[in-house]
């Protein structure tokens, strides 16, 4: 079933396209090849709504509905895919755990600055013996008077290094071998309290500037204050929460997927021999039947402005729509659906 795309959606999918295109394509492959993270597209993609789009607008978010945030990920997704998965982590992880299970002084502290973009959030849960297996985790949480402390190691975490806020997940109670699930609370770490070391940096194959790295916990000390939630529910968090995390995850594959299609055709496209295109052979299109109408769609979302706007008047001209919208999201403006608009499957 199609649903049909409101205006505000049109508006949104165009600003993340157009700030995907002037600011991430030209820089992903440098950035990828370095395996370097630049904090000033955390600093943009916060100052344009994209990092707070599921947060109300009471705590400086956008207040956005999901298939508008996947909407505009996919976007994002196509121009870098370490950048998406900054996006996708921070916006579905951390923010959605301390909405819905953090109180007042929790979401005051962080909501506000991690929809600005001026606060970063990670999410740690896996370790190096508990990965899928996430139940048998052993990282303890142990309440020492007004501090928990922790001590463990945690694996395989998104942004681990360059957050300001990470939802750790650990067991504050000894494990029960046949309730492994139970017992296990969530805490809001910041990388200033005492005992926290970020540990090695995984080197991979792709997505590499997006920072994955070990946390290890040396008797960390976390005040009674940061605990999210009732204690021991903080597996049932985690889990309530990743599957919201799963939505982005596909729109993520979907924005590369495009991304990787629109570079094919273009090399068939550019790439000659004997004289003409390799698009031309029958191959090549024999191999790709769906190449065609794909590439047409994707010709008319992203048809180019034109030649004569410099790169520094389409920055200004995102930056002037990303106010307008904003502007109006504040003013409470809400857009009635548009029976010309693109549609999506869902």
């Amino acid at each position: 079933m199609l649903t049909p795309l409101t205006e505000e959606q049109r508006e949104i999918v165009g600003l993340a396209r157009a700030f995907a295109r002037e600011e991430l394509v030209p820089n992903a492959a440098t950035w990828d090849r370095e395996a370097r993270f630049d904090r000033t597209v955390a600093a943009k993609l916060g100052s344009l709504g994209f990092l707070g789009m599921l947060i109300p607008e009471e705590y400086d978010g956008l207040g956005l509905d999901t298939l508008t945030y996947l909407l505009a990920l996919e976007e994002i997704a196509v121009g870098d895919a370490s950048t998406a998965v900054l996006m996708s982590v921070h916006n579905s992880l951390p923010t959605q755990m301390i909405l819905r299970f953090g109180n007042g002084e929790q979401k005051e502290r962080f909501l506000r600055p991690m929809a600005r973009g001026e606060m970063i959030g990670a999410f740690a849960l896996s370790e190096p013996d508990a990965g899928s297996d996430a139940s048998s985790l052993r990282c303890q949480a142990v309440r020492e008077g007004d501090e928990w402390v922790l001590s463990g190691t945690k694996s395989w975490v998104t942004s681990g290094s360059v957050a300001d806020v990470i939802v750790v997940i650990a067991r504050s109670t000894p494990l029960n071998p046949e309730h492994r699930s139970r017992g296990i609370s969530a805490f809001l770490v910041t990388p200033d309290l005492p005992g926290f070391h970020v540990g090695k940096k995984e080197d991979k194959m792709g997505l590499r500037a997006s920072p994955t790295v070990q946390l290890n916990f040396d008797g960390l000390r976390v005040p009674a204050a940061n605990l999210l939630g009732e204690e021991g529910q903080g597996f049932v968090y985690a889990m309530r929460s990743l599957d919201h995390g799963r939505l982005g995850i596909a729109a993520q594959a979907v924005g590369i997927a495009r991304a990787a299609l629109e570079h094919a055709l273009e090399y068939t496209a550019q790439r000659k021999q004997f004289g003409q295109p390799v698009r031309d052979f029958q191959a090549i299109q024999l191999g790709s039947p769906t190449w065609a109408p794909a590439s047409r769609r994707r010709a008319r979302r992203s048809m180019p402005r034109p030649c004569s706007r410099t790169a520094a008047d389409r920055r200004r001209s995102t930056a002037r729509s990303a106010s307008c919208w904003r502007a109006r999201r504040r003013c409470g403006s809400r857009r009635r659906p548009s029976s010309s608009s693109g549609a999506m499957a869902t």
